[in-house]
């Protein structure tokens, strides 16, 4: 079997800058903007394909911050979490074929909005200091499932449950990194059953791959050298921004969606 990969440069030139930054976050600065890589692909080939490409190199990541956090997470969060999000990967995998890519643009860009705009206007998710709980861990833990399988955005709906709890933030992060690890790995079955991984698909992962340590290398010294806030500052406006245009893109699907 031959190995292909995307030749195009315009690719590269949004590709590299992508992964070095879901790197970065997963480095440096908690994951938070992980979510960040498939929007930015998204603007140059299709967010299914995007999606595709972006599962393995995400894979590697995780095993990279597995090694700094195997021993810090809060299982009884998972155990809330994991199980809805295995729903979750699975209901994502049965209607995957029913979302064009101008959709899937739609959905990307209202969650990439809805997050921005969340992190700006300091929405309340809750009020007071809140437990594990089961019905809601596998609420939020089903979506983040869900979204997570269609194009890697499992991010806010697990912070939406888990922040209000103001559990310890090393014990935030590793329960992060493992849910991650768990969810990610699962979601290559269905990958390759819907035949996501492609020669060119897995060849393009194999040629990004580099960057997954090379990211996280530079999270962990720009989180020494970079102000947190700067960082995210930043990073939101991009994220906005690129939400906003992929709305542009898929507009012609929401119309024939309704």
């Amino acid at each position: 079997m031959e190995i292909t990969y995307i030749t195009d440069p315009i690719f590269y030139m949004a590709a590299v800058p992508a992964m070095l930054i879901v790197g970065i976050s997963k480095g440096g600065f908690a994951g938070t903007l992980g979510m960040l890589g498939v929007p930015i692909i998204t603007l140059v080939i299709s967010p299914i394909q995007a999606a595709a490409i972006i599962l393995p190199i995400l894979c590697t990541m995780d095993i990279l911050g597995l090694i700094a956090y195997r021993r810090k997470a809060d299982w009884v969060n998972l155990s809330c979490m994991v199980p809805g999000a295995i729903v979750g990967i699975f209901l994502g995998a049965v209607f995957f074929k029913y979302l064009n890519d101008d959709f899937i643009r739609i959905l990307v860009g209202v969650i990439a909005l809805l997050f921005t705009l969340n992190h700006w206007l300091k929405i309340k998710i809750a009020k007071g200091e809140v437990g594990p709980s089961f019905l809601k861990g596998s609420f939020w833990g089903s979506l983040s499932g869900f979204t997570s399988f269609i194009a890697h955005a499992g991010g806010p709906p697990l912070q939406f449950y888990m922040l209000p709890q103001k559990i310890n933030k090393t014990l935030f992060v590793g329960t992060s990194v493992w849910f991650f690890f768990i969810i990610n790995y699962v979601k290559l079955i269905p990958y390759a059953y819907l035949g996501q991984f492609s020669t060119e698909n897995l060849g393009t992962s194999l040629l990004l791959a580099p960057l997954a340590p090379i990211g996280i290398w530079l999270g962990v010294k720009l989180h020494k050298l970079v102000p947190e806030e700067l960082f995210y500052k930043l990073a939101y406006v991009l994220l906005f921004i690129t939400g906003l245009k992929l709305l542009w893109d898929g507009r012609a699907g929401l119309i024939q969606f309704f």
